[in-house]
């Protein structure tokens, strides 16, 4: 029997949000926020947060700083359930990873310190420990500077091992978006939102983006925000709506989206009901700030699958 549902390789580190700023800041001007919220952040830690609460074994292999920051995600991260004994925390000039988002009355900006998650390679990862889940996820390919080469090798070792795989890109913060191309084919699931899908291809046309990335990787998941979700698998797609709710925060829903579609998918479902088990946890998450609130209390998103019927209930 496999010991975790999921392993996952990523960065770990806390979000600072600051609410109710402006969405043009004026340079050497002291601008006032109405509120904030320290929280656990990147889009690993909550997707395996997350993941874990919803009902899921999951492992988790990061590096981390000996700071404050790092000590306050790793407790965080342990709190939903996650196995967290294959984090290394590192001394060193090297801090913890922060990222600052700072939400405007339209928009946000996304300021991120990457510190630990530039440096963690290869020789850090227990690779025994990951092969005794029954699926690999990573996220945020991009962010894995010291690690990037090799994923793809991790990858196969993973399907070597007989897991699936799943990899959310993320946003290249250098604009690139090279360095796929070895990869995707031995990707499972992959999880794009439109604006990565057509970055990726370079296709501004979301149907042959997608009809792009289905040529190369089994299962396409594709996120629409409010509009719900798609996916796609050879030539057959579903879509799913979502679902209506008082939204307060849309940080880190596309991360709970991935953690609700694997839920359902490790478990052999079918991919519409994959679909509605990621729009319901995307849902549920932006009903508190920050993308781990939410999930901090289990019996509230107990609560949530009822309101909102089985549908995408374990």
């Amino acid at each position: 029997m496999a010991q975790f549902d999921v392993t996952v390789v990523g960065e770990l580190n806390l979000d600072l949000i600051l609410y109710g700023l402006p969405d043009e800041l004026e340079p050497e001007k002291e601008i006032l926020a109405n509120d904030l919220a320290l929280t656990l952040g990147s889009s690993s830690a909550i997707f395996a947060h997350n993941l874990a609460v919803i009902g899921d074994r999951v492992g988790f292999i990061s590096r981390i700083g000996t700071d404050p920051l790092g000590k306050i995600a790793l407790d965080r991260l342990a709190s939903g359930g996650v196995d967290v004994s294959r984090v290394r925390s590192v001394a060193g000039s090297t801090k913890s990873g922060l990222t600052v988002i700072v939400a405007g009355r339209s928009s946000r900006r996304i300021l991120t310190y990457p510190g630990a998650m530039f440096e963690m390679g290869y020789d850090d990862l227990d690779l025994d420990y990951l092969r005794s889940g029954k699926h690999f996820h990573l996220s945020s390919f991009y962010l894995h500077r010291a690690l990037r080469p090799r994923i793809p090798e991790l990858f196969q070792q993973m399907k070597d091992a007989g897991l699936s795989t799943s990899l959310d890109t993320n946003d290249d913060p250098d604009d690139r978006w090279d360095g796929l191309d070895e990869l995707l084919p031995l990707v499972d699931v992959l999880f794009v939102n439109g604006r990565e899908a057509g970055r990726i291809t370079g296709q501004e046309s979301l149907p042959t983006a997608v009809d792009k990335l289905a040529a190369q990787v089994k299962v396409v998941a594709v996120k629409l925000g409010q509009r719900g979700a798609r996916v796609r698998c050879g030539q057959q797609e579903w879509e799913h709506p979502g679902y209506a709710v008082n939204a307060v925060d849309p940080v880190g829903a596309g991360d709970s989206f991935d953690a609700g579609f694997l839920h359902q998918y490790v478990r052999g479902g079918d991919l519409q009901v994959c679909l509605a088990s990621g729009n319901m946890a995307g849902a549920f998450s932006t009903t508190r700030p920050g993308g781990t609130e939410a999930f901090r209390e289990p019996a509230k998103w107990q609560e949530f699958l009822q309101q909102h019927g089985n549908e995408a209930a374990a």
